[in-house]
């Protein structure tokens, strides 16, 4: 692994040296700077800003293009305003534009780049690491979220705070109103100064503009670029932040692999969210339960290790970047889905496992300090005859300090200890894992750097029972790349974690060219970038490679944000060291101890999303293993605004292997419906047909939110075989049930 290693590291740094390597200065907080004054009477929420305090506010103007171009001002007309009172931070905005909006959903935390939207980025503490997101469209309809790590924004973060949208013909005027509780900051002695930046997306016009100007190859969420809010006197002192969220839940289902009756039960519990100082947070839960949670998009299984599914449950997202950021994509050490939830093997289905309690501490200790403390306890769970889980602790202490400007050093540890070793079939003792991370990025965010070091303990000592990474990137506007190296032990477990293999050397990496035409092109194309990518990886136990891949890789933006990305020339090799069906659907194996080589090519199209009708296409096609693929997956979606989306995903996979072994047709079908019948009724249903695993499943949600953070739930879900086939007790026939469950659930918000 020497060598390839040696020769990523060298070719990144020689296509390093072709770039412009001047470091522009990062931020614009002192060229771009807003007062804020306290308002002198009350401000009423109407939309309108015909209050005296709001005349006499100062004007953040004279916004910046942040796309297509960013050398421009905007042709969107942006005005803001911020006062304040003993209560909440208001802001303003005159948004000028006509009524020809593009706004996809009357639903709360709508996605990125999907509508015409204001928002705002709030940095307390002037870290350019962590920040806070409050956007919202003309519709009036709220969005907000946390950034981390500089530029990542999710919007897995809930809080109350008010607003109100007035539409004219030639504008849309915007009043919020954040509750300061809500904004987890401290006073500081001195002047008090803010991180802050105003943006602005208007699709109709194909544009994202912002006040502090962000460089187009960031999005605005970037807190690297960020102007100043200066007070004129100190933000009050935020006031106590208790929260109390109950539930009531009625639930009827019934399994029919097991042949047993309906089973019908009512379950109720709480959450609760208590502002320990105004930065550090306390969540605690009892008896949760997430059955208002969609499911899992199913996805075509092409992988010989286990796939990764994102975490959807909001106990386990807040604040996610303290405790699931840790290592990269294929080694993370806490990956909360092993919590609560279990893959029967009997049903190849996730099941629930009762979370009996738990608790989240995460936030901030001072300006320098973050940290987080997570604990569950999970119930005692059987499944049939053969399967029992004991009653099972997990925890995870985080601790981060910030070194210097958008830096820091972190470490975590990670417990998980069954408290009745003698029952189940996981592992009879405690299992845990500890590591140190540090993370970089300069001021002007082009440069990004992470080295991590971990290492799992258990009641065997082992050797090698260790993982080590560095990840280096480079941002620039006609530049940019990546390099990922790593070390897996060859005993290194991740009980808690995601690790789909061990004992691996892994270097992977990619360089792109960006080009921006000029003249009659210009018109069309917005950028387009091209360069090489590669991916080794050498089994330490085999003492060879075991997976590889490279090929030159590409894309173009066009102007009205459709996209265009290929994968050419692209070799793949594989050595298989256990036997392996390429379909996945239980045919012959290719035998271990053998190699392939082989040849494809790939592309993609997005089309314009600011189209009524869009859609994306993803095909692959040439050689795969031993034999032949052709796959054509995407998503056609119709936006029927205000009110929602119809879509229709679409998966298959056209693999022809020579005889004895399996040709496949794997299809994955299905169709979605997304509606917001009002800003607080919602249905949101899916069917999806997978014959890859003899399955159609049926998911549907009806939310009603009848206060502000406070819904009900009706959701029904079920699971069919999707054609005739056999299970562990005899032939079963096409749409014979598997499960079927339905739930009605209650929350409430309560603010104590």
């Amino acid at each position: 692994m020497t060598k390839p290693l040696h020769f990523s590291v060298l070719f990144f740094f020689l296509l390093l040296s072709f770039t412009a390597f001047s470091q522009n200065k990062g931020g614009n907080e002192t060229d771009y700077q807003v007062g804020i004054k306290k308002a002198k009477s009350r401000i009423t929420l109407d939309g309108k800003l015909d209050e005296a305090d709001w005349k006499e506010a100062n004007i953040a103007a004279n916004f910046w293009q942040n796309f297509p171009y960013d050398t421009s001002r905007s042709n969107a007309k942006t005005e803001t305003r911020v006062l304040f009172d003993d209560n909440f931070l208001y802001v303003a905005a005159v948004c000028y534009q006509n009524r020809n909006y593009v706004v996809s959903s009357l639903k709360r935390d709508f996605q990125r780049g999907s509508s015409d939207i204001f928002g705002i980025n709030i940095d307390p503490f002037k870290d350019k690491l962590n920040g806070f997101n409050f956007a919202i469209s003309p519709y009036g309809v709220q969005r907000e979220g946390l950034i981390t790590n500089g530029q990542e924004f999710t919007t897995d973060w809930d809080n109350k705070w008010y607003s109100k949208v007035t539409n004219y013909d030639d504008r849309w005027v915007v009043e919020m109103a954040i509750p300061f509780k809500t904004l987890r900051y401290k006073l500081q002695e001195g002047l008090n100064e803010w991180m802050i930046n105003f943006f602005r997306n208007d699709i109709s016009r194909n544009e994202t503009s912002v006040w502090a100007p962000v460089p187009r190859n960031f999005a605005p969420a970037s807190l690297a670029f960020s102007g100043t809010l200066v007070w004129e006197e100190k933000p009050p002192k935020p006031g106590a932040n208790i929260s109390l969220i109950p539930y009531g839940l009625v639930e009827t289902n019934r399994d029919y692999l097991s042949n047993t009756r309906p089973k019908s039960f009512l379950n109720i519990g709480f959450d609760a969210k208590v502002a320990i100082t105004p930065s550090l947070n306390l969540d605690l839960t009892v008896n949760p339960d997430f059955a208002q949670v969609e499911v899992d998009q199913q996805v075509t299984n092409l992988s010989r290790f286990e796939l990764f599914f994102p975490e959807r449950r909001q106990f386990f997202l807040e604040n996610s970047d303290l405790f699931s950021s840790f290592g990269n994509g294929s080694i993370n050490p806490f990956f909360s889905r092993r919590i609560g939830l279990y893959r029967n093997p009997r049903t190849g289905f996730n099941e629930k496992i009762p979370i009996l309690a738990g608790l989240r501490l995460s936030g901030r200790l001072n300006k320098n300090w973050r940290l987080g403390v997570l604990n569950t306890q999970t119930a005692r769970q059987s499944f049939g005859d053969s399967v029992a889980l004991p009653s099972t602790n997990f925890g995870m202490f985080a601790l981060q300090r910030r070194l210097g400007t958008r830096s820091f050093v972190s470490m975590m540890l990670v417990n998980k200890e069954p408290l009745n070793p003698a029952l189940g079939d996981v592992s009879t003792k405690f299992h845990r894992v500890a590591g140190l991370e540090y993370r970089f990025a300069s001021a002007d965010n082009r440069w990004l750097f992470k080295t991590f070091y971990h290492r799992s303990f258990t009641s065997q000592i082992l050797p090698q029972q260790y993982a080590w990474g560095v990840n280096l990137g480079y941002d620039h506007p006609t530049f940019n790349g990546r390099m990922t190296t790593s070390d897996i032990g060859d005993n290194h477990t991740l009980e808690t974690g995601f690790l789909p293999r061990r004992s691996l050397l892994r270097s992977s990496g990619e360089a792109n060219f960006v080009f921006f035409p000029k003249g009659k092109w210009a018109k069309l194309i917005n950028r387009f970038y091209v360069g090489p990518d590669w991916d080794f990886l050498y089994g330490k136990s085999q003492g060879r490679f075991v997976d590889w891949d490279a090929g030159l890789f590409g894309g173009v933006t066009f102007q009205n944000q459709s996209l265009l990305t290929f994968a050419l020339l692209r070799w793949d090799y594989t050595y298989l060291f256990f036997p392996f069906d390429p379909t996945n659907t239980g045919g012959q194996e290719l035998p271990s101890n053998t190699r392939y080589l082989y040849f494809s090519n790939r592309a993609s199209f997005t089309s314009n999303v600011r189209k009524p009708f869009y859609f994306s296409l993803n095909t692959r096609w040439g050689n795969y293993f031993n034999g032949k693929i052709q796959q054509f997956q995407g998503s056609l979606n119709y936006r029927y605004q205000p009110y929602g989306i119809f879509s229709l995903d679409f998966n298959y996979n056209r693999i022809r292997l020579p005889r004895p072994y399996n040709n496949s047709d794997l299809l994955l079908i299905g169709p979605k419906i997304d509606i917001s019948f009002t800003d607080k009724i919602f249905l949101k249903g899916i069917v999806q047909y997978n014959n890859q695993i003899n399955n159609i499943n049926t998911n549907i949600r009806f939310q009603w939110r009848y206060k502000p953070a406070s819904d009900l739930f009706i959701v029904y879900t079920d699971n069919y075989f999707a054609y005739e086939g056999s299970d562990d007790k005899g032939i079963v026939r096409a749409f014979q049930p598997k499960n079927r469950a339905l739930v009605v659930k209650m929350t409430y918000w309560l603010n104590l």
